[in-house]
């Protein structure tokens, strides 16, 4: 197939589309929608439209709204569109009947984004997609879906009329950076393996996604995947690369579905394998499965866990782009890298450098979760505020709760306090608030949330996931978490504050790897933010949150109590006593702590303090 044949299919297929005159309804089907009940109403839509030939079912990736799942779009052949949200099965006939006005009693959902790469911002849109520019919005597992919005078209374009060192240069003067955490630029990564001289090259993509609370890549392997096929076709041929790998956790099992559909696809279509677009340039690549080591996210631990060995971080110098996979110069970047891409490529440097900030140019995926009312996954341009994320789309803190603190950049970053949500954020700015980027989890806590509990939270899942290759690492995270349990059961002192700050600096200024430099700046931020917070546990006993179980007293009211005897009857380890319609009385020896009293009264007769 040559660049002008894949444009007149693309062309084609959309006349094809456009002329049948069909509506469409989207089903969102990522693992998200999956769960929370998309099939059985897949199944009711089916069913509803049983017959008809004017209106199509296209089963899409996540659309992004997950705290409104199961989620459905239906577009009219004109382009007027509603979108609905918790859809219950028994809503279906009624959903296709409305056409696209919204139907009477169904939640309805207003959209919150624009596609640079397709259509004006509106302006009342905070969000710009170009990584998901698809999700949500194709079925991933049609290839004709991909190749009518584009698909394949930069790279058709990059082999037909740009040499390798030209895709580098784009790839500089966009400012893309890479979207895995560090933020190291990629035209400048991909510039130095360019200048290696190897005959055999790699270029891997890392979707080993493995922070709490994250799943931006997951989604857009679901949603998109030929859009990462590309993106790394093109970084190939940038870097004289003619194999490539996708990492990928094997704990993603329709992502990977999704990926072996595409990936064949690709093949019979000429888009992998031999001479792509007669161009004699060869590419193909394949998947590997990693076992969920948190570890293996960084490059040279998820080089090794390839080539079969025990995923374990190897010193730098050399870098990977010199010296990588089977000592062999490599590129790595994760999914949200490879993804933008192709855009980039189609569209040009200035065009991407027209969005975002001049130090972080383009949009950040994130992966919006905690005490939040709109749970789900964004994309927006860089330099939005943080108070624009969680108080416009994630629409403020459930319950009416007040924000306490965001957590951005998982177990690696740091926690942000309400003072600073104004500030506009980009890889810089984060770092400056004391937290970073990362790949892009985002958790918001609330007043409830206890700032020394979450902090032993990120020390534990870090020290769980140490590889334990280095000491400061593999010692050191454990003593930080000794020291945060002390706290949290109130037997700690003072000088352990300065102990866990003279720990964090040491195993920041010494570990062998990324993972481990990081690992305490959860407890370093919240101790910089919270410090008062960890003196009144240290002090008083007290935990403000009421979070720490050692540190909570439960008493009963005499005056509020009945005497109705559930909360001795629940009470897991009777320590509770009294007769019936008598006060009750709590045993403070023998109490767990458990909370289980506190839960059941239905008289709010028991406080805890």
């Amino acid at each position: 197939m040559t660049p002008q044949q894949l444009i007149d299919r693309a062309t084609s297929i959309r006349q094809v589309r456009q002329s049948a005159a069909k509506r469409t309804v989207l089903v969102s089907l990522g693992t998200c929608g999956i769960a929370a009940g998309g099939m059985p109403v897949l199944a009711a839509l089916k069913t509803a439209i049983a017959g008809r030939t004017d209106v199509e079912i296209i089963e899409v990736g996540c659309m992004g709204l997950c705290y409104a799942e199961p989620t459905i779009e239906v577009v009219e052949a004109g382009g007027a569109s509603v979108i609905y949200g918790n859809v219950k099965p028994e809503q279906a006939a009624t959903i296709i009947a409305a056409g696209a006005q919204p139907a009477s009693g169904v939640t309805t959902i207003v959209r919150s984004w624009y596609y640079p790469d397709r259509e004006a911002n509106p302006g009342n849109c905070p969000q710009a997609r170009i990584v998901l520019r698809n999700c949500g919005c194709i079925n991933p597992e049609l290839l004709d879906d991909y190749l009518a919005t584009e698909g394949y078209q930069a790279l058709a374009k990059v082999l037909a009329t740009m040499k390798s060192a030209e895709v580098v240069d784009t790839m500089t003067a966009s400012g893309l950076r890479g979207r895995g955490g560090g933020g190291f630029p990629t035209g400048k990564k991909w510039g130095i393996c360019a200048q290696q001289k190897s005959e055999q090259k790699y270029i891997i993509c890392n979707a080993d996604e493995g922070d709490p609370g994250a799943f931006m890549d997951r989604a857009v392997l679901e949603g998109d995947p030929h859009a990462v096929l590309e993106g790394m076709a093109i970084g190939g041929y940038a870097i004289g690369a003619t194999k490539g790998i996708i990492y990928i956790r094997a704990e993603y099992p329709l992502a990977i579905k999704r990926l072996e559909i595409a990936i064949a696809q690709a093949r019979e279509h000429g888009f992998l394998g031999k001479n792509l677009f007669g161009s004699g340039f060869d590419f193909d690549l394949e998947l590997k499965y990693g076992a969920g080591a948190f570890v293996c996210g960084e490059e040279t631990a998820l080089m090794r866990s390839v080539e079969g060995r025990r995923g374990m971080p190897t010193y730098k110098p050399p870098f990977p782009a010199v010296k990588g996979l089977w000592q062999k110069p490599t590129v790595i970047n994760n999914v949200e890298t490879f993804a933008n891409v192709p855009p980039i490529l189609r569209k040009g440097a200035a065009w991407f450098t027209s969005i975002g900030t001049k130090g972080s140019p383009g949009t950040k995926v994130f992966s919006l979760t905690g005490k939040i009312n709109q749970v789900g996954l964004i994309e927006v341009p860089m330099g939005i505020t943080l108070q624009d994320i969680i108080y416009g789309l994630g629409a403020g803190i459930k319950d009416g709760r007040a924000f306490k603190a965001v957590q951005t950049g998982g177990p690696s970053g740091g926690c942000i306090t309400a003072d600073k949500l104004g500030t506009p954020i980009d890889y810089d700015t984060l770092k400056t608030l004391g937290s970073m980027m990362g790949s892009g989890g985002m958790i918001v806590m609330d007043q409830d949330d206890c700032m020394v509990d979450v902090a032993k939270f990120f020390v534990g899942f870090t020290m769980d996931e140490s590889c334990g290759e280095c000491t400061p690492c593999r010692v050191g995270g454990r003593q930080m978490h000794k020291i945060l349990e002390k706290i949290t059961e109130g037997h700690a002192k003072e000088s352990d504050l300065v102990l866990l700050k003279e720990l964090g600096a040491a195993i920041q200024g010494t570990s062998l790897c990324g993972l481990g430099m990081t690992s305490p700046n959860p407890v370093l931020s919240t101790l910089r933010n919270f410090e008062a917070e960890y003196l009144a546990h240290i002090r008083d006993k007290k935990c403000p949150a009421g979070r720490c179980a050692k540190l909570i007293t439960y008493t009963i009211d005499a005056d509020l109590c009945t005497g109705c005897t559930v909360c001795a009857r629940k009470c897991p380890v009777t320590c509770i006593s009294g007769r019936v319609k008598e006060v009750h009385l709590i045993d403070q020896d023998d109490c767990v702590h458990c909370g289980v009293c506190y839960d059941v009264c239905k008289f709010s007769a028991i406080t805890k303090g």
